[in-house]
């Protein structure tokens, strides 16, 4: 099986053509496998893509978390999947339409340089109340800011939205220590308030422009940085008034844009995606 290594800022996915698995009925056993960093190739997600309609860059997009549970969407995911098709020059467009399981994305290439692409990705409407995120404990809410989340009798105050995926935003003066934050985090991921686990960001406010973030996702752990994450990170600052409506995330390696002009609008996000290597799998 043939796939091809991106990361964004690294995350790292790897690429697959849905042809290449079309006899596979246990792709979540391949995921868990391929993204396995010891035994297998290693990385973040796997990412399924189909192309529909080459001239119009009408693309079907599935994605794989490392723990081989299928998620609806990847802003980083996105991203790399639109270098990927620019890369192999399987599209005749610098626009791509992709077809996730949260609706349709789409994704533009701003400039190239070498094997580094810089894509603007629309990341769609954040969802705000509690039964679109999902979170359920018994009473509706219209939005969740500042909720008061108890985690090992301590109460974190969270800002909760949807991207399409589950985004729960912890705001902190300055980083706990590493064991102290994966801790947390895989305590709410795992709440019994998010139905559907949830991914978590740890937030540190720099002024009214810029924010940083650290990464724990659903199914994967502690990342590097986040596509949706970020949105997710930059949606909460932006609805607590800690920044204006465009934003600057920084993550571990790099930093990306999140525009989030209206309460009713779109979120766009602008960063790179890089090839690292293209190889074969052999799946047993």
């Amino acid at each position: 099986m043939k796939f091809t290594k991106f990361h964004s800022l690294g995350n790292d996915f790897l690429i697959v053509d849905q042809d290449e698995v079309t006899e596979l009925s246990d792709i979540d056993d391949l995921a868990r496998k391929i993204c396995e960093r010891h035994t297998g190739v290693g990385a973040d997600g796997l990412l399924l893509i189909s192309i529909k309609d080459k001239a119009w860059g009408r693309v079907g997009f599935r994605i794989f978390n490392a723990d081989g549970s299928e998620a609806e969407i990847s802003g980083n995911g996105l991203r790399c999947a639109a270098a990927y098709l620019y890369a192999q020059q399987k599209i005749e467009t610098r626009r791509v339409l992709f077809q996730t399981t949260a609706g349709d994305r789409e994704c533009e290439l701003i400039e190239k340089q070498e094997n580094v692409f810089s894509v603007k990705i629309e990341m769609g409407v954040p969802r705000l109340s509690s039964k679109e995120i999902p979170f359920d404990d018994g009473t509706f809410h219209d939005r969740l800011i500042d909720y008061p989340l108890m985690i090992n009798r301590k109460v974190y105050p969270v800002t909760v939205v949807s991207m399409g995926n589950p985004h729960c935003a912890v705001f902190v003066d300055r980083f706990p220590a590493r064991i102290e934050w994966h801790q947390i985090g895989g305590e709410i991921e795992s709440h019994p308030f998010f139905p559907n686990r949830t991914n978590i960001e740890f937030i540190r406010v720099h002024n009214r422009e810029e924010i940083e973030v650290l990464f724990w996702e659903r199914g994967v752990g502690e990342t590097l940085s986040s596509g949706s994450g970020s949105c997710g990170a930059a949606v909460a600052s932006i609805l607590k008034n800690y920044t204006g409506r465009k934003v600057w995330v920084r993550t571990s390696m790099g930093v990306v844009l999140v525009e989030w002009p209206g309460d009713e609008e779109k979120v766009y996000q602008t960063g790179p995606a890089e090839v690292a290597f293209v190889g074969s799998f052999l799946f047993k």
